[in-house]
């Protein structure tokens, strides 16, 4: 396989494995595995690979995905016959558009699944794959009932709700069907290629399903061969750290990375912790983390204590684990503040905040790669200082345009935006 066209690893490149984007550091590369499952080996071969070939750092990306930064330039077709080679990339990347599926770290193994999540999932990819013209960033959720993915936006839901029924679901919370599950991937591809047909007949800009109106949406579903249904049944906030039941009698343990970021040392001794709990099968986590399947209770239970020494997130009240932010400054071309540096100082000014459910963005500019929706407070770096939003995204209107310390200040108990934060809590 050739190494990728020059013009593919232009800045705002949705990157891939065999498609990279350039950033400050070097290339960025992003991993999927097959089935999104690794072994203890294929871990510890990537964190081998993130050393030779880049500068070792290595982050979980919002959508669940490896991202190897600092990879040099010429040594990026050796990195990537180096994963081919350990059966880490999907070949078919090259062809098509990136990965369209997100699906929960469990699909597949949850006791609690409706059915079976990972093989709808890459039903739907394949499908999704036939169709051509759709944007890099389309994305798909397929929800098998457990582990619920309703706070990730996405244009498209494929939510189980019974044994062999699923409901596809349109922003706006518009829902239609539901389907058996070897239906779903058909009519999936088939809504998917009317809405490229739409988009380019539309007079405005349409690159994503909330581009459309309300009743465009309807009429595509309804073109596709899909009925209107009733709304589903609201699902408890998903276990995105903690114990999950498997099917084969087993436990998943979910852990956290802090802010989705660690290095070849830290990914190697995380290996070894794995390795001696007795992990049959790791899964990436759209949570920034992992999971790691096959332990009995009492393995679980040590392999997480051991976690905590290691510093990741291992409680559901951990305040980081509100907060989304991406490298920013100067790793990041693109960034115009230091977002990740600036997270961690963030993070302590308004921890009891995060700890009460408050969510913290921090973007390094307007691109808003780490949380492409709303948060209660998103930081947007622009010229060294931050536009300060309330209850929104990137593109939102900001209220202020401050330094980072004129806005810890701000956020202290008492002052202004602080107070605005408290209120909309209440």
């Amino acid at each position: 396989m050739s190494a990728p066209a020059r013009e593919t690893m232009r800045r705002g490149w949705c990157p891939g494995t065999l498609r990279p984007m350039l950033t400050g550091d070097g290339l960025l590369v992003r991993l999927h595995p097959p089935r999104n499952a690794l072994t203890p080996d294929q871990l510890a071969h990537i964190a081998e690979l993130a050393s030779r070939h880049g500068n070792g750092q290595i982050e979980i990306s919002g959508r669940g995905n490896l991202q190897l930064r600092g990879i040099r330039e010429e040594a990026h077709q050796a990195l990537v016959d180096d994963l081919l080679a350990a059966g880490l990339v999907d070949e078919a990347e090259g062809d098509g558009p990136n990965r369209l599926v997100l699906t929960s770290p469990l699909a597949g193994r949850a006791a609690n699944e409706l059915l079976d999540a990972a093989a709808l999932a890459q039903a739907v990819e394949r499908a999704g794959r036939t169709v051509s013209g759709l944007p890099a960033k389309f994305s798909i959720v397929v929800d098998g009932g457990a582990l619920a993915l309703d706070a990730f936006a996405a244009d498209l839901r494929l939510c189980a709700v019974a044994a062999d029924a699923i409901a596809f679901g349109l922003p706006g919370d518009l829902w239609f069907g539901p389907v058996a599950m070897d239906e779903a991937p058909i009519l999936a591809a088939r809504l998917l290629d009317r809405f490229v047909a739409a988009s380019g007949q539309s007079s405005g800009q349409v690159r994503r399903m909330r581009d459309l109106k309300p009743d465009e949406r309807s009429a595509l579903a309804a073109s596709s061969g899909l009925a209107p249904t009733p709304v589903p049944t609201a699902r408890p906030k998903p276990t995105a750290i903690g114990f999950v039941a498997d099917r084969d009698g087993t436990v998943a343990a979910l852990a956290g990375l802090p802010f989705g970021r660690t290095d070849t040392t830290g990914l190697r001794r995380l290996n070894d912790l794995v390795r001696k709990a007795g992990v049959d099968e790791i899964r990436v986590s759209p949570w920034r983390g992992f999971a790691f399947c096959g332990l009995s209770a009492d393995a679980a239970s040590a392999l997480t204590e051991a976690l905590r020494n290691e510093g990741l997130i291992v409680e559901v009240d951990d305040p980081r684990l509100a907060v989304s932010a991406c490298t920013g400054s100067p790793a990041c071309a693109r960034g115009e503040a230091p977002a990740l540096a600036d997270a961690a100082i963030l993070s302590d000014a308004i921890a009891s905040l995060l700890a009460d459910g408050l969510s913290l963005h921090v973007s390094g500019c307007a691109k808003s790669c780490a949380h492409p929706g709303r948060a209660d407070l998103t930081l947007v770096g622009r010229d060294g200082r931050y536009d300060v939003i309330v209850d929104g995204g990137t593109s939102d209107t900001a209220i202020a345009h401050l330094s980072l310390g004129e806005l810890v200040r701000r956020l202290e108990p008492g002052q202004d935006i602080r107070a605005r934060l408290e209120a909309a809590r209440h």
